[in-house]
């Protein structure tokens, strides 16, 4: 496990009079980071780089640090009920990332400081749907553990949540560093979801994130934390031997996982697909890239907003379904599977 550290820091108008933009500072200051400025994310310009593939991996090195302008909270179907954003992009670079189509031209990462104002607008969204609870994805737009440990904001949210009666928080990650978490009020209101895949995708296509026993091992910490834990598969690629490959890493689960075997972990499924501009954006970034992506082999799904994605065909689908919800029945008897998507 290696902490991510950015190469600079813009700082946005007045971030750094926050709780959280003091935290910043101070790490940025602790680790000689070169603190710049901008009023606003989309001014930053003239970053390093004689190309755009050496400017692409200087953006990837850069931190921004902002208030989210907009909190009006977006639909999560089908993991929850509303999403928001603690960050946008993440520090890893994994090739098939699905936010190649919605950020793959301002690769930076970005974090966000005005935690009162999510969090109140958090509580008004939980409000309206009273007496049901309501579930929020932190995770779609970036990874915030991978920055944890500059900002602080996922612990801070997490106890957030686990003062609400009917709110639920769901948190992914590919990282590891979650000791900073382990004594965190959670009060079992905090669904802590590792994303796990096969060696053959892990080695071959993500970069700059913690390996697959590195996750395992932070997920049985969380697991003896107290916190309702889970997994996305994701993306499950079809690889040659990708039967062998999802069959080794759910039995390395199950190894780290056994004290655990009565529990109800959720495991959710997403097979790969890819959208054309994602297509093009991904080729350019990683010229000798091996991930298939070819919309012959494959068969047109319509997504939000009418963006045509490409899936696998049906029959490929239904045997990839078959054989590796087989597989956490089988070690994980008592595991609820949410969706295969």
């Amino acid at each position: 496990m290696q902490f991510w550290v950015p190469d600079r820091v813009y700082f946005e108008p007045s971030a750094k009079e926050t709780i959280v933009g003091k935290r910043i500072l101070a790490f940025c200051e602790d680790k000689n980071i070169p603190i710049l400025h901008t009023t606003s994310h989309n001014q930053v310009r003239g970053l390093p780089g004689k190309d755009e593939k050496a400017k692409y991996a200087a953006a990837k090195k850069t931190l921004i640090v902002g208030t989210k302008k907009s909190l009006q909270l977006e639909v999560c179907k089908p993991s929850a009920h509303y999403q928001f954003s603690l960050m946008t992009n993440c520090p890893g670079n994994c090739e098939y990332c699905y936010l190649f189509t919605t950020q793959g031209k301002k690769p930076y990462v970005r974090v966000y400081v005005n935690m009162e104002d999510l969090f109140h607008t958090i509580d008004k969204y939980i409000e309206k749907r009273l007496p049901h609870a309501t579930m929020f994805e932190a995770a779609s737009t970036g990874d915030p553990l991978a920055v944890e440990h500059i900002t602080g904001t996922l612990k801070d949210t997490i106890e957030h949540f686990g003062t609400l009666n009917r709110g639920r928080l769901r948190v992914v990650t590919k990282f590891s560093n979650v000791d900073s978490l382990l004594d965190a009020k959670h009060n079992g209101h905090t669904r802590f979801r590792f994303s796990i895949n096969s060696q053959h995708v892990i080695k071959n296509f993500e970069h700059n994130v913690d390996d697959l026993e590195e996750r395992l091992q932070a997920a049985a910490k969380i697991a003896k934390a107290g916190y309702p834990l889970g997994f996305i598969i994701a993306p499950i690629i079809l690889h040659e031997n990708w039967e062998k490959g999802y069959r080794e890493m759910l039995e390395r689960l199950h190894d780290y996982l056994s004290f655990k075997k009565k529990s109800v972990i959720t495991f959710e499924l997403i097979q790969h697909r890819f959208t054309m501009n994602a297509k093009k954006i991904i080729e350019e970034r990683f010229p000798n890239t091996n991930l298939e992506m070819n919309p012959h082999k494959r068969v047109k799904k319509w997504g939000k907003y009418g963006r045509v994605k490409y899936v696998y065909k049906k029959e490929e689908v239904i045997e990839a379904k078959e054989y590796i919800e087989e597989l956490i029945k089988k070690h994980f008897p008592y595991s609820h599977i949410q969706y295969f998507t």
